[in-house]
């Protein structure tokens, strides 16, 4: 695969903020100014993978990122519940802590389940989704989830180096080109030594289908304008559960992006931020 040279920021500046949730300490930031847009990540990522999102949108918008409680700069610990239902009551604990009554969201992987939950769950309005290579309909993992799904305990044994080789593995697997120089490190790098390696089997473990499974009927209820964005190439999420997604809730755009995998945000940056410019417009 062919590696990109890219200059990472430091992300820990972006995210300098910090707020005691229900289920951990969690980092956020925000940056530009303009109507308030919340950017949700999936898993096994974190707000790192918005960056150049957030940077496009922000010259329009409040940018709202962070990490998801047991994820990158967030707080990890055993015992820790990193479930759907815990990562769905921290947004709302989130968007009430920041003053945000409706604000536009956008969604991708496991971050569009939590987003899905909150507005048909929750009653969390939004003035506009989002959905990117979302987990929403059943069945979802890639195989390689699955088999952690079912062997958490023993994989989570695994020496440190095979681990950090597995994982590295995975995130390669999510993008279609290949990875940007430092970026693969720097997803990997939360997953690393005993509480990173605990918590990324941690957070697989606790990935339940019925909490999609609660939601999946009432798609049909979401009432603001709502645009699903898929890679073409996804091999995590075959691109045909986008166009089933979209099918479902009223009125959904959907849009193909050829010559893309389940990590959009990386395999099509440009074509992505613009996207998604047009749709967030006021």
């Amino acid at each position: 695969m062919k590696t990109v040279t890219a200059n990472l920021p430091d992300i820990a500046e972006t995210l300098n903020g910090r707020f005691s949730s229900s289920h951990g300490e969690v980092a956020w930031g925000r940056l530009g100014a303009g109507s308030p847009v919340v950017l949700l990540h999936g898993t096994p990522f974190s707000s790192l993978v918005w960056r150049e999102t957030a940077e496009a949108l922000s010259a329009r918008h409040t940018v709202y990122l962070w990490d998801m409680p047991g994820y990158g700069l967030s707080e990890k610990h055993g015992g820790q519940d990193v479930s759907l239902p815990a990562q769905q009551r921290v947004l709302t604990e989130l968007l009430e802590h920041w003053g945000l009554e409706a604000p536009a969201v956008v969604a991708h992987d496991i971050g569009g389940a939590v987003a899905l939950r909150a507005a048909l769950l929750g009653g969390v309005r939004y003035r506009r989704l989002a959905l990117a290579d979302v987990v929403a309909l059943q069945p979802w993992g890639s195989p390689f989830y699955r088999l952690v799904q079912e062997h958490s305990a023993v994989l989570g044994a695994l020496p440190p180096q095979m681990h950090e080789a597995a994982v590295g593995a995975y995130i390669d697997d999510g993008v279609h080109h290949g990875l940007r120089a430092g970026l693969r490190e720097a997803l990997v790098r939360p997953w690393t030594g005993a509480e990173g390696q605990a918590a990324f089997y941690r957070q697989i473990a606790q990935a339940d289908q019925r909490h999609t499974a609660e939601f999946e009927d009432r798609l049909g209820d979401l009432s603001m304008p709502v645009a699903v964005v898929w890679g073409a190439e996804d091999e995590w999420i075959p691109a045909e559960r986008g166009e089933a997604l979209a099918a479902r809730i009223p009125g959904a755009e959907f849009h193909l992006l050829p010559d893309a995998g389940h990590l959009v945000q990386e395999d099509a940056p440009g074509r992505l931020a613009a996207l998604l410019s047009a749709f967030l417009a006021d």
